[in-house]
């Protein structure tokens, strides 16, 4: 078991990825250097462009990377995502012109859309059933261990080479290729997804690694058998998945758009709830706070990475005992809550040196960083991939990357902006978006605890998904004789 947490955890690295890119080009961003070196400013649409480029790069990358995965493997689809960052920062790093730091942040872009897709879905294929919630909910809660050191050594190249010294920014640019070179270096230690390996008709390997990783070596381990009979039934060799060109799947039966709802709308939820102003612009919410001096921002950038994580990590443990929706829904009420008080707080407090009124303004700001990690760092990865049955997992995962993009590409483009324009007033549009979504999630997500990838397919062919998956439903096991009782209670 030791050795499967450990597989776990090289493929929680990709989540690294891009946590460190968030934190780091918030911090640049704030560096005098920086701005003289290209010319930019902390706000404004030059500004935006520099920081959505990166997600143009993610959106292309994202065409390739299901069809990638599905056919190459998950391990190939790390390997190869990596080897692209890993060349995305060789270009960037050492840029003297904007062009070219521009074209090494697509490239970084394009790779890490390989490995945000073949990532999460390899840690939810290869997890033990009994702690897939939280093993998957801990991948999306290493953003921040990419955040946290992104925080802390542009804090430190700041203090260390303040004024004109461009190494203030440089040294992190190299340092990003860190986490995607021990995947480069790693990935093929790793076994391959069973049911990636079950899907090509290498049943025997499949069963192997089930036997090895999730059975002790026991090869009549009733899970195992329970596993390995729910992939031969429900895992076909002939399925879209071989045909890299097809994702009709994805929409053909009303499960299939069910699933693909549920997808899509995370992708946006997490993107668009207020997050992404602090994931990359907290040093401009900051100034407009009323801290305006550079080195504290970029210690208090540092201090919200850490407390970031910390919730990300209680979340993760919670996944499995509060259940999917009630964390989305209990955090999307509060994030209402806090923008309307950082609103207030910043109209009221915006240019009037009043310290309590900074300090409490930053609070509110960091409670909403910390609900957000408690209740969406862990379901952004987990959740999509519970929703997505194999056959359209890589593709699905793939779209819904798209997605994400597609979101954090006005988030990157317009709240430079709009946070440069309109102020405290640009706050209103996550109030409003937050109330959506509260109710969004309560009418139609779907409950995907303590049910197995496959059980989930039953809940999805419901006429209302929703409300079937509110039905606790108790299986027993026995080992020489299977399934032998399933026992549905009243709804939740």
């Amino acid at each position: 078991m030791l050795q499967l947490y450990f597989f776990c955890f090289i493929a929680t690295l990709n989540s690294c990825i891009n946590g460190y890119d968030g934190s780091l080009m918030g911090a640049i961003n704030a560096m005098k250097s920086y701005e003289k070196q290209f010319g930019m400013k902390t706000t404004g649409a030059s500004t935006g462009f520099v920081f959505a480029i990166y997600t143009l790069g993610n959106i292309c990358g994202s065409f390739f990377a299901g069809p990638l995965t599905d056919t190459w493997g998950r391990r190939w689809g790390m390997f190869i995502g990596a080897v692209i960052i890993i060349i995305g920062t060789c270009i960037q790093a050492p840029a003297d012109s904007m062009a070219q730091f521009k074209g090494g942040r697509f490239v970084l872009g394009f790779g890490v859309a390989m490995t945000a897709t073949a990532g999460p879905s390899y840690v939810a294929e290869i997890a033990h059933p009994a702690y897939r919630g939280i093993i998957t909910g801990i991948y999306n809660s290493f953003w921040f261990i990419g955040s946290i050191p992104a925080a802390w050594i542009t804090y430190g190249t700041a203090k260390h080479y303040a004024g004109n010294d461009n190494r203030e920014w440089r040294i992190p640019l190299w340092l990003q290729m860190s986490f995607s070179g021990i995947i480069a270096i790693s990935v093929f230690f790793l076994p391959e997804s069973p049911r990636w390996l079950m899907a090509n008709d290498r049943h025997e390997e499949a069963l192997q690694v089930l036997t090895k990783y999730h059975g002790d070596g026991n090869p009549d381990d009733a899970l195992v058998k329970l596993s390995y009979s729910e992939m031969q039934e429900l895992i076909s060799i002939e399925g879209s998945d071989k045909r890299w060109w097809d994702y009709s799947k994805l929409v053909k039966t009303r499960a299939s758009r069910w699933r693909l709802t549920m997808v899509i709308s995370m992708g946006f939820f997490g993107q668009w709830s207020g997050n992404a102003a602090i994931s990359y612009f907290l040093p401009v919410m900051l100034q407009q706070a009323g801290i305006t001096d550079v080195n504290t921002q970029l210690k208090l950038n540092g201090v919200i990475s850490v407390l970031s994580f910390v919730g990300a990590i209680i979340g993760s443990a919670l996944v499995d005992r509060v259940g999917r929706r009630k964390m989305l829904f209990g955090a999307s009420c509060l994030f209402v809550v806090w923008f309307v008080l950082v609103a207030a707080l910043s109209a009221h407090y915006n240019g009037s040196g009043n310290k309590d009124g900074s300090n409490a303004t930053i609070a509110m700001i960091y409670f909403f960083g910390f609900t957000f990690s408690v209740a969406f760092t862990p379901f952004q990865a987990l959740y999509p991939v519970e929703c997505l049955d194999f056959e359209n997992r890589a593709k699905g995962m793939a779209v819904y990357n798209f997605w994400v993009n597609i979101a954090s590409f006005f988030n990157q483009y317009v709240t430079p902006i709009g946070l440069g324009n309109v102020q405290w007033k640009f706050y209103f549009l996550y109030i409003v978006w937050d109330s959506f979504q509260a109710a969004f999630i309560y009418f139609f997500y779907v409950e995907t605890k303590d049910r197995t990838l496959e059980e989930l397919n039953e809940i999805f062919e419901a006429p209302f998904p929703k409300q079937a998956s509110l039905k606790r439903t108790k299986v027993a096991i026995v080992a020489d004789h299977g399934v032998t009782d399933v026992v549905e209670e009243a709804t939740a």
